[in-house]
């Protein structure tokens, strides 16, 4: 028989490979659907490939790659027996195989045991040899099943800076001695008792005192007066204030010189009069709300409808998502992104093409995974409602009612976040940040096809007025979401608002317990006049005055999206520099008419400033030389706080410097927008040399024109967007090969065969509010054979109905959690990670993004 197997293997060894070091093994998922080895059908790994395949998608891989070995892989779940002795231990019989796994298992997994079963199978006869079989296989494959059943797991090697190391319990924990002096701490108004900070404030566990810190491990800083009373006192364990739940809280040993445990914290707390179990619990998977639990949990309760009995259901489109940990951002974006009809047709309704199509390692193919997870939420395969006796089974044991298991969107996630700093950690993020981020994916895979975010992309028009001069330069920008301020001196209940302050500082100041939370009351209205009205142009240079001056800017729909995405700007930046919440309410409308918001152009009576840009003075001894700018002038104060944010030092002094040295905070708007660009950390490059008397150059700077060809990568992005490829280079070699300013620079050079429609535009300041000017396309209603510099828009009446929500919970965008309501059938649908529900009372006051659909015109 050992004879018979080695001749059976002989053809197909030169295709079996041992997995080596940096291969990926995907053995928990298929690369093409949400199949595991707990399916029914097993899951199928390719011996050469190490991909994974369900058993409807391995004989696409056979057929495509002529692969015939794989390992198929199947875990047996059988419920525990009842009645033994501490419940029964889980057999598996090849233990390692999916240990480091996250399979589909069960939220009361530990009532299940599992017996796992390998097997090579030979394609195309599927010809079986049970593992292990070491007697009877030769060496090599002997070798390489091993490898295959203990490699780690791929996500693993995907993301190693997401994998924590395991913080160790103090050595000081046990013996740690407590002084007798009396102190007691208050349950808010903290402040470091040096510098009156009060924020990332420490409690030395030795003698009470407060005193604010200097690490950034925890995204805050201080002056470092608890590390100094350390080294004057001592002392070696610190508490952080904003972290004491009832599991537990932030440590720091000073001598140890890490975060650490301590399994007595409760008894050292209540030395100075902190119960824990009074504490606000922690928000999900570990992040904590602040120090005043009050608004936080009546936000959480209302948003997620804590309280109501809440239907579940099931089918296609109700399929939840699970949480890979503060990944909660990213399911609720796609949640809504495959109820969108342009979405749906693009990635499920052609599947079957995109999958034939794939590349080798569909893993890494943006369309197949889009592809995958749509046809996960949209076929109802993995969200079917109960059968009537597991129904029965759940009664006769009073268990909770039955929820969904939900689809995994690891594979997805760690393709779309592969090379960036947050998305690619475990950190919580901001779903506004990911909505942008994913339809810059979008844009970029979808060239020379159907492109779903030409629903979302719309054109706005800004008018800068000289308040001197009167005179006006028009210009438009592509963007894909409006933001709206959210005024709080336009509150409703503004008195009470205003009698709050005064007793939170009156407490604040006594030390006392802070008042009842008022949460401000806002008007859309007053969000949308807000938005309209007119806002000064920092450092405003007059082209008809040549000379610096007041300016004013206002904005308007040129064009309206087929779906308006709404953010509400709830959020701020703390004395800490984390984004901290504004607790607010708006009555967002359920139906939306923003026609009076139309752009009009160029009106009578109004005159345009000079096309021309602010002058580069050079000395007289220089003339007919070539000459080196001044290295510009860069705030290194704001530079290096954005720096201890986690940010290149270079990407932060070309923030600081393309953002005027306005501050952190408009710099920190710009390194948002723009780290997705290819040369985001590479050094602040300016046009170095200039010639003196230049020719007809086309650059709106003076600058030469570069000789090479610009990077061909961005050429691709104008192109994509529907600009020639002609005036693409010209753009780009006009702008030093910036890709924001190259897109200015073609709306304000229309090339002379165009139409007159865009020749009234004129350059303006980037607009770092604005989403990346890179992401936009052709307009599939343009003729084909003309060619223009417009953007692919979907224009139509300004009017919209409200179809879906994004609601977060916390204290910041780093931090608390996310969940979406969708209108779907005429009813509103909560979806709470892997739960999905029907809604009771949409929370649609304290929504963070809103989505439109435009009204037919009927």
């Amino acid at each position: 028989m050992a004879a018979d197997l080695g001749e059976l293997l002989v053809p197909f060894m030169p295709t079996i490979r041992v997995p080596k070091t940096g291969d990926r093994v995907y053995k928990s998922e298929c690369a093409f659907s949400f199949d595991s080895p707990e399916s029914e059908g097993g899951l199928y790994v390719c011996m050469n490939t190490f991909l994974g395949f369900g058993r409807e998608h391995v004989e696409r891989h056979y057929r495509k790659t002529g692969q015939s070995v794989y390992m198929h892989l199947k875990r047996h779940v059988k419920e525990k027996t009842t009645g033994a002795a501490g419940g029964a231990i889980p057999r598996r019989r090849n233990g390692k195989v999916f240990l480091d796994l996250e399979l589909n298992r069960d939220f009361n997994g530990e009532d299940y045991e599992y017996e796992d079963e390998a097997k090579l199978v030979i394609f195309p006869d599927h010809f079986e040899i049970p593992l292990p079989n070491i007697e009877e296989l030769p060496a090599l494959v002997t070798i390489a099943c091993d490898a295959v059943l203990n490699a780690p797991s791929a996500y693993k090697k995907q993301e190693p800076e997401s994998w924590d190391e395991e913080i160790q319990v103090s050595r000081h924990a046990r013996s740690l001695r407590q002084l007798d002096n009396g102190v007691r701490i208050p349950p808010s108004g903290w402040k470091c008792q040096k510098c009156e900070m009060r924020e990332n404030l420490w409690l030395n566990l030795t003698d009470g005192s407060v005193l604010c810190g200097k690490w950034f491990f925890d995204g805050s800083g201080g002056n470092g007066h608890a590390l100094e009373h350390y080294r004057e006192t001592s002392y070696p364990l610190a508490v952080k204030l904003d972290t004491i739940t009832p599991d537990g809280a932030d440590v720091y040993s000073f001598e140890e010189e890490e975060a650490v445990l301590d399994p007595h914290m409760s008894e050292h707390l209540s030395h100075f009069g902190i119960d824990m179990l009074q504490m606000q619990r922690r928000t999900e998977n570990g992040h904590h709300t602040d120090n005043n639990p009050r608004p936080r949990v009546s936000e959480w309760e209302v948003i997620q409808e804590s309280g109501m009995k809440l239907k579940a259901v099931f089918g296609s489109g109700y399929t939840g998502i699970k949480n890979l940990g503060n990944s909660c951002y990213l399911s609720t974006v796609l949640q809504v992104l495959f109820s969108i009809p342009d979405f749906q047709r693009m990635y499920v309704g052609n599947l079957q093409r995109i999958f034939d199509y794939s590349p080798l390692d569909p893993t890494q193919d943006f369309a197949t995974q889009m592809a995958k997870l749509g046809h996960g939420l949209l076929s109802g395969q993995y969200s079917k409602p109960p059968m009537k006796s597991e129904l029965i089974e759940q009664v006769m044991k009073e268990e909770h009612k039955h929820q969904q298991r939900g689809i995994s969107p690891r594979m997805l996630k760690a393709l779309v976040s592969r090379g960036h700093p947050e998305f690619s950690s475990n950190r919580q993020q901001d779903a506004h940040e990911f909505f942008l981020h994913l339809i810059n994916l979008v844009e970029r895979n979808s060239a020379g096809s159907e492109n779903p975010s030409d629903s979302f992309r719309f054109l706005v028009e800004e008018r800068v007025q000289c308040c001197q001069s009167r005179r006006v330069r028009y210009a438009q920008r592509v963007d894909y979401c409006i933001q709206l301020p959210a005024p709080i001196e336009a509150a409703t209940n503004r008195e009470e608002l205003l009698a709050y302050e005064a007793k939170r500082k009156e407490a604040e100041e006594n030390t006392r317990a802070p008042p009842e939370p008022v949460r401000a009351r806002i008007p859309f209205t007053a969000c949308l006049q807000a938005f309209t009205e007119p806002e000064n142009v920092p450092d405003f240079w007059s082209s008809a005055l040549q000379a610096k001056s007041a300016g004013v800017k206002t904005s308007r729909f040129a064009s309206f999206p087929e779906y308006l995405v709404v953010q509400i700007k709830k959020f701020t930046f703390g004395v800490d520099w984390v984004p901290k919440k504004l607790d607010l309410a708006i009555d967002v409308p359920d139906f939306l008419d923003l026609s009076r918001l139309r752009a009009t152009g160029l009106q009578a009576g109004e005159e345009e400033l000079p096309d021309l840009m602010p002058p580069i003075v050079l000395p007289e001894d220089t003339r007919g030389m070539t000459i080196w700018l001044r290295a510009p002038e860069i705030d290194e104060g704001a530079v290096m706080q954005l720096a201890e944010m986690g940010f290149p030092l270079e990407a932060c002094r070309k923030a600081v410097y393309y953002t005027g040295n306005m501050g952190p905070e408009m710099a920190f708007n710009w390194i948002i927008a723009h780290m997705e660009e290819p040369d985001f950390a590479e050094p602040l490059t300016l046009p170095s040399m200039m010639d003196p008397l230049p020719s007809t150059s086309d650059s709106p700077m003076g600058a030469t024109p570069l000789d090479n060809l610009p990077p061909e990568e961005s050429i691709a992005i104008l192109t994509s967007m529907g600009f020639p490829r002609n005036h693409s280079i010209r753009a780009l070699k006009a702008t030093n090969n910036n890709l924001e300013r190259a897109l200015d620079w073609i709306f304000t050079h229309p090339e002379e065969e165009e139409s007159d429609g865009l020749s009234d535009m004129a350059d303006t300041e980037p607009n770092d509010n604005s989403f990346s000017n890179m992401n936009s396309h052709s307009d599939s209603t343009l003729s084909p054979d003309r060619e223009t510099s417009s953007p692919r828009v979907k224009d139509g009446p300004g009017r919209y109905e409200l179809f879906a929500i994004i609601s977060h919970m916390g204290a910041s965008t780093m931090s608390g959690h996310y969940v979406c309501h969708i209108k779907k059938e005429g009813r509103w649908v909560i979806y709470n990670d892997h739960k999905v529900c029907l809604s009771e009372r949409p929370p649609k006051d304290l929504g963070y993004i809103y989505f439109y659909r435009r009204l037919s015109s009927s």
